[in-house]
């Protein structure tokens, strides 16, 4: 028997605000919008929800959630708490990247 480490991949990921109040989306959520793959539940009100198709159905995300982009292109959302646990800043993307 032997132990193993997972891979340390890298991912693009943006917290969700729901709100006016949200930075620039990314242009990877703003396609999926575009495509269908995202969409939108109560909007404009506290209890707005994010629709996104992912290969295991519909998953809805909450405000503050996390939206991650894969490896393999896939959108998810995860929980604050969860993305805390196991993601790190690995740069800090400006205009210039």
């Amino acid at each position: 028997m032997a132990k193993y480490r997972k891979k340390p991949i890298v991912i693009d990921a943006f917290q969700w605000t729901g709100g006016p109040d949200q930075k620039e989306d990314p242009l990877w959520i703003i396609d999926a919008i575009k495509n269908k793959k995202v969409w939108f539940k109560n909007i404009g009100s506290p209890s707005v929800k994010m629709k996104i198709e992912t290969l295991e159905g519909v998953m809805t995300a909450d405000v503050n959630d996390w939206i991650i982009k894969n490896t393999e292109g896939e959108i998810h959302p995860c929980k604050p708490n969860i993305f805390d646990k196991a993601y790190e800043l690995a740069e800090e993307l400006t205009e210039d990247n």
